[in-house]
């Protein structure tokens, strides 16, 4: 892969990241995301 392609490549990559990163966002993906995480982290402790 020429070095102008792989630069395309992950500039395309991460242009598509960060859309779909905004996306979840927009869906308030991440509250859902931090909910979860939080009760799994209790549970492991055994505080939950």
């Amino acid at each position: 892969m020429s070095c102008a392609k792989k630069a395309a490549a992950q500039a395309t990559l991460l242009v598509v990241g960060i859309a779909m990163l905004c996306f979840g966002a927009w869906r308030g993906e991440a509250a859902t995301v931090l909910s979860k995480a939080i009760k799994l982290c209790l549970e492991c402790v055994g505080i939950g």
